[in-house]
């Protein structure tokens, strides 16, 4: 018995704790799941030994005392909270007693409408005018929130309609929609503020302001799903019918609210509602289910904390406290670093959890999660778990802040972040194994080597069966090594291996665009190509050098000149050449070409020669092409089915070519080559 009794001790301090957490502090440092199985302990243990409750324990009470920072405001009615059902036998068994204690032989109607994941409040109305609101606070007195509440619009000052009592007390939940809530927590985060750890916090948080302005400012709204005191008229007999009734007087009543026959049309109902839980615009936590006859409500009563006509049945948890074991890095296939949280499993909505994307260095370190934390985890839209926040008041001494690597854990490589980016990533993207198949798909396409038939798919089952490592082992496949792939026979392994040899010869421009190198498309390509005339020069090239080539600043010269100094990359290059790939060698520098200085838009579709071309043709002639009109641009080139750029370029008293007059200047700059 005495081990009962210190446990039943620890246990009302631990609940205590957390109501004035959650309902004074607006701070919660444990989950809904976690509370409610507390307090189904307690519960339990005092159903088994009642001579051992206490005056003061947390189950002859609803929630905590109100914030000195606040009047007192006093319900007329005690605002109590619910029991918990957590599974369909817990339902069966709450009808049964239902039905028990109104010596009931046939199914009762209930209504059955969500339950709000906010906070509630009640509205008191006096001849049809709101006086007052105020939280539930411990279900007798709460906190006087009539100036915020008077801001949120959902909310009536005056009721609408007539035949309303001349005192009235209406129940409800104040909420957040799940993307106002994201909207509120950027505008938080840029403005340097704690952000919300879920919509609830953020409503509780919003209401509870001694400004009212800033609860106007907040996206909140209010749904009734009850009464409280009612005095000087007459109300209807169902709670479905005074649900009708609050809608004519101005309340957003929710249209999921249902009238429902019996224990089979509750559990049908809560189905249906986990089946679109996703796709409603709030966070819900569960159903309420209500005894829809008011007289038959007052018979069955309630006990010291809840009410016998009614139980909340909840969805199973999408929120959890749990602990990082370890902070991992993942690298995807274009180089990408992301971390990602190692957690002590955990059940989530029926799923066992125990990863977690943290997603950025700056995600880490703005919300301060480090390896031994305990943290709020959440499955966000039900099937990605994220971590919210870290729990500050469990979190274990000597704990240090996490840094991303400066090696990458798939190559060892060097890891960069790009100016400005939230990004790392890895330089070694030629034969880093987690960038393997991005790699190869980039090298092949279309503006890079151009190997027609090399898709995504066949990528996939040349990287599965461990036949290619590297771009460079595209030069070495065989007839053999291809016909055994899925849907690959000799004539279409003859076709990709023809388009593999084909793609050997090639420009530099192309080449330098296949590799790859971070942040260099094909423009800094062909400027690069231009500028130094062959790899090798690239290569070599310092940051300080590299910054003297159009288009290529600081962080795009570091970026380059780290990609080719990871001796790794070096290799496949040399693996390249060995294997026949080559390239015109150019002129370094612009010194002679015709069209140096000048610089080209397209527009539309050219009909002798592809854009691609045209822009190379170009390039090697000194030019330089972008895809923007500006004061800065010599000539647009326009081609059938022009878009904005034409009209653009006319405003801007830009010159205008017609294919024809483009193919006049370039063979009046006798440099026109044979294109493949």
């Amino acid at each position: 018995m005495k081990e009962i009794e210190e446990r039943l001790k620890r246990l009302r301090a631990e609940i205590e704790d957390h109501n004035y957490r959650y309902y004074v502090l607006d701070a919660p440092i444990i989950s809904d799941a976690k509370y409610d199985k507390l307090l189904r302990e307690l519960l339990q243990l005092e159903a088994a030994h009642p001579e051992l409750i206490t005056p003061d324990s947390p189950t002859l009470r609803v929630g905590a005392a109100p914030s000195d920072r606040f009047a007192e405001f006093s319900h007329g009615e005690p605002m109590l909270s619910l029991d918990n059902a957590v599974d369909e036998n817990e339902v069966r068994e709450w009808d049964r007693r239902v039905k028990g204690g109104l010596g009931a032989s046939k199914d009762v109607y209930y209504t059955a409408e969500p339950k709000f994941d906010g906070v509630s409040v009640d509205l008191v109305y006096e001849a049809g005018v709101l006086t007052g609101a105020g939280t539930r606070g411990d279900g007798r007195s709460g906190e006087t929130v009539t100036a915020n509440v008077r801001t949120i619009r959902s909310v009536p000052l005056r009721l609408r309609g007539r035949g309303w009592p001349r005192f009235l007390e209406v129940r409800g939940e104040i909420v957040i929609g799940k993307s106002d809530f994201e909207t509120l927590n950027a505008e938080q985060a840029r403005l340097g503020k704690a952000q919300f750890a879920n919509p609830r916090n953020a409503a509780a948080g919003s209401l509870r302001q001694l400004d009212p302005r800033i609860t106007a400012s907040r996206p909140l709204s209010f749904y009734p799903w009850g009464l409280g005191s009612v005095e000087g008229g007459g109300i209807p007999s169902s709670y479905s019918k005074v649900a009708e009734r609050l809608r004519e007087w101005g309340f957003g009543v929710t249209s999921l609210l249902k009238r429902v026959q019996g224990c089979d049309g509750c559990l049908a109902y809560f189905d249906e509602l986990a089946a679109i839980r996703a796709d409603l615009p709030f966070e819900i936590d569960g159903v309420v289910y209500k005894v829809d006859d008011l007289a038959a409500r007052a018979r069955l009563g309630a006990t010291a904390r809840a009410p016998r006509w009614a139980i909340a049945h909840k969805f199973q948890a999408k929120e959890e406290i749990t602990v990082i074991e370890a902070i991992e890095v993942s690298v995807g296939r274009t180089g990408v670093l992301t971390p990602v949280a190692v957690l002590s499993p955990v059940q989530l909505g029926g799923v066992t959890v125990t990863h977690a994307s943290l997603h950025n260095q700056d995600e880490v370190t703005h919300k301060d999660i480090r390896v031994g934390d305990s943290v709020i985890v959440r499955r966000a839209g039900d099937v990605i778990p994220q971590v919210v926040a870290v729990v500050r008041e469990k979190r274990p001494p000597a704990t240090q802040p996490w840094r991303m690597p400066v090696k990458c854990p798939a190559c060892g490589s060097d890891v960069l972040r790009e100016e400005g980016q939230a990004a790392h990533r890895c330089m070694g993207g030629l034969f880093c194994p987690a960038q393997r198949a991005g790699a190869l798909a980039h090298f092949a396409s279309r503006r890079a080597m151009d190997i027609k038939g090399l898709g995504e798919k066949l990528i996939q089952q040349l990287v599965a069966c461990d036949r290619v490592h590297t771009v460079a082992d595209l030069y070495r496949l065989k007839q053999e090594d291809i016909v055994r792939l899925e849907h690959m026979a000799e004539r279409s392994a003859r076709n990709l291996l023809n388009q593999i040899d084909n793609s050997r010869q090639t420009t530099l421009p192309r080449l330098l665009y296949a590799l790859g190198i971070p942040q260099v498309g094909e423009i800094k390509a062909r400027a690069l190509a231009v500028f130094y005339g062959d790899l090798s020069q690239v290569i070599e090239a310092r940051p300080e050098t590299l910054q003297q080539v159009e288009g290529i600043g600081p962080d795009v010269a570091t970026e380059i000149y780290t990609f080719f100094h990871q001796q790794r990359n070096r290799d496949v290059i040399k693996e390249l050449e060995a294997a026949g790939v080559r390239w015109p060698k150019g002129l370094r520098g612009k010194t002679g070409l015709p069209l140096v200085g000048r610089t080209f838009v397209f527009t539309g579709t050219l009909a002798s020669l592809s854009r691609d071309a045209a822009k190379e043709v170009l390039v090697e002639l000194g030019a330089r092409v972008t895809d923007s009109v500006s004061k800065n641009i010599d000539y647009v080139i326009v081609g059938s089915r022009p878009g904005a750029k034409a009209e653009n370029a006319k405003a801007l008293g830009i010159a205008t070519l017609t294919e024809n007059e483009f193919l006049s200047l370039l063979n009046e700059a006798h440099q026109a080559r044979p294109l493949r």
